[in-house]
């Protein structure tokens, strides 16, 4: 895991300014990368490297790597997993090599496919590729877009790196606020891609690859979409048939995904998801920690994951910390959270502490149980939303039903504290809307107060659909259809990208066995057997030893922290009560979000004053 960036000219010449500015952006991802850094360049090209090094800890791995022909070279963020199946392939093939990295693979199979390795790649990755014989650099990035990749046009050339804040860094990049990247996160709670709150700045979208000619960018080219999967006609098997397949699939991504030359530790909640991890990282026989963060103000309470954690880390007899976090170590945090914090989030803040406890002791890669909602149909949406939108169809088919709602949804916005219940009528008859309606933060009719009524047309028509930045699901399923959705809109541009700021501000690197696009594909044709809550229940049989059936049974609670009381106490002044606010702390911790990334000079204090206004 580590940090890339670099320069690509028009004229094909570099002067030692451009050297300067790359230098610059690499320097802002020291985190990133504090093992190793490391800058190359030659006619029209500048490539820079921070390393945290996770596999062939050698300096000889060290990048930017060069081909052994001299024809290529390489800077790469990520891990790729089938990286010795791909090499052993290579070798009967009479390739020699000088590192036991994943890094050089790379290398040698862009030699000889192409853009068509992508496909065969199993891991996460965002990595650019200077082709010295074409002049021309060939970008690539995962499948579920789990590694960040970011460019700018520049009228004398092209430049990209890992995280915006290094572009920026770079002094060089159109820093003019980008309405579509503003509109997103008041609408999402995260910026979808390929938005950024920069004009200049853009997201390589996932699953997509791009060559850059003479310092001109051209169209990225689409070559894995995982959306293809949910659309899908299912097989029918039995539930025999179903689990072993599960299990067998499950267990292989935990297998690749321990493939390390340094410890690896798991985030161990209560949850389903961590716990099956677990369970098969002691079957597979692997020596992991289980690191839970714990707080004071769930004690005793059902979101007081400690206690379900420690027995499953008993159950599994894996070692096991618990860290503790109280709202004064959050606050003195918020500065470094938000300096963290590459693209506004209102999530995120649990990944940080998580990630903090395992830097404390001593790793440098984790595992994550993220995603395993989205696969294996974990989240009530897959109920909830088809059936709100199929009473939403019914009701809309009434002559004048909207207009009649619009009133009542209106006082309840008002009386409940549930301002989104004000656009029941406008998204009710759509899965998209009904989608819309459980994940946004604010709605469209609100923007104009936010970002000024002329900045939010603009946003708006930026990001295109209705609902604002979607696209049709078009799913096999209503329940399969927000699986799409949660994996395409909540796991890419929320979920995963703050997992990779959070977890690499602290040099740490994370992975994520259930978001594997070698197991989505083998469950492609098995999701409608995931449905109403049969697919956690098969999650949690992978293991050989099952999760104890408490912890199966358990309701829902998440990962989360208490963020609504922690700001509920931070602003005692300002008249709003915890249950008031159980709703609407989203919206507050959003505006505070944006006032960081432009510079609030009280976090604490701004969370205060915006205390009554923010509903």
């Amino acid at each position: 895991m580590c940090g890339i960036a670099g320069f690509v000219s028009v004229d094909g010449g570099v002067v030692s300014s451009t050297v300067d500015v790359v230098r610059r952006m690499a320097e802002r991802m020291r985190l990133r990368g504090p093992d190793a850094e490391g800058l190359w360049q030659a006619a029209g090209v500048v490539l820079a490297h921070r390393r945290l090094a996770i596999l062939d800890l050698d300096a000889r791995s060290n990048q930017p790597l060069m081909a052994g022909d001299g024809k290529s070279s390489i800077v790469f963020n990520g891990e790729i997993y089938n990286f010795r199946e791909l090499r052993a392939e290579l070798q009967a093939k009479g390739v020699t090599f000088r590192t036991t990295s994943d890094t050089e693979v790379l290398l040698e199979m862009y030699a000889r496919e192409g853009a068509a390795m992508l496909l065969r790649l199993r891991g996460m990755f965002a990595f650019a590729i200077w082709d010295t014989e074409r002049r021309e650099l060939f970008m690539a990035r995962d499948p579920y877009g789990i590694k960040p990749l970011y460019y700018a046009q520049l009228p004398g050339g092209f430049l990209f790196a890992s995280q915006v804040k290094a572009l920026l860094a770079s002094g060089m990049v159109d820093t003019a606020l980008e309405a579509a990247g503003l509109a997103g996160f008041y609408l999402w709670g995260n910026v979808p891609e390929p938005w950024t709150l920069y004009r200049g700045v853009l997201a390589l979208p996932a699953g997509c690859w791009m060559r850059v000619r003479a310092g001109r960018a051209e169209t990225p080219v689409q070559c894995n979409d995982i959306r293809d999967n949910w659309r899908q006609t299912s097989e029918k098997v039995s539930n025999a048939e179903l689990q072993e397949r599960v299990r067998q699939a499950v267990t292989d991504s935990v297998r690749a995904h321990l493939v390390s030359d340094v410890p690896v530790s798991v985030f161990l909640s209560g949850g389903i998801d961590s716990g099956t991890i677990a369970g098969l990282t002691s079957e597979l026989g692997a020596k992991v920690e289980g690191i839970t963060v714990a707080f004071d103000e769930f004690q005793s309470s059902h979101d007081d994951e400690a206690p379900d954690a420690a027995a499953v880390a008993v159950h599994y007899g894996l070692a096991h910390t618990v860290r503790r976090v109280a709202r004064a170590e959050f606050e003195q945090d918020i500065p470094l959270i938000l300096d963290a914090m590459d693209q506004p989030s209102i999530d995120g803040v649990n990944t940080w502490f998580a990630s903090k406890a395992a830097a404390e002791r001593g790793y440098k890669a984790v595992l994550s149980g993220v995603g395993g909602d989205e696969l294996f149909y974990g989240y009530i949406l897959t109920r909830q939303v088809p059936s709100d939108a199929l009473l939403g169809r019914v009701i809309g088919a009434i002559p004048g039903a909207r207009s009649l709602l619009r009133s009542p949804c209106n006082y309840l916005s008002r009386s409940y504290a549930h301002p989104k219940l004000k656009g029941v009528p406008d998204f009710m008859t759509s899965l998209e809307g009904s989608y819309f309606l459980k994940r946004c933060v604010f709605l469209p009719e609100e923007l104009p107060e936010l970002m000024g009524a002329e900045r939010a047309r603009e946003g708006m028509a930026r990001l295109g659909g209705w609902p604002p930045g979607m696209e049709k699901a078009n799913a096999h399923s209503g329940a399969g259809g927000v699986c799409l959705l949660d994996s395409t809109l909540y796991l890419r541009n929320r979920l995963l990208r703050d997992s990779d700021w959070a977890s690499m501000a602290h040099s740490l690197e994370l992975r994520t066995p259930l978001v594997d696009a070698a197991l989505l594909n083998d469950m492609k044709r098995l999701h409608e057997g995931f449905r109403h809550g049969v697919g956690k229940k098969l999650l949690a049989h992978c293991p050989a030893n099952p999760m104890p059936k408490r912890i199966i049974g358990r309701s829902k609670s998440g990962f989360q922290i208490p963020m609504a009381q922690w700001l509920v106490e931070a602003s005692q002044n300002g008249g709003a009560g915890a249950g008031k606010l159980g709703k609407t702390w989203t919206r507050r911790w959003a505006k505070r979000v944006i006032a960081g990334f432009f510079a609030c000079d009280s976090p604490m204090q701004e969370l205060s004053s915006s205390s009554r206004s923010v509903r």
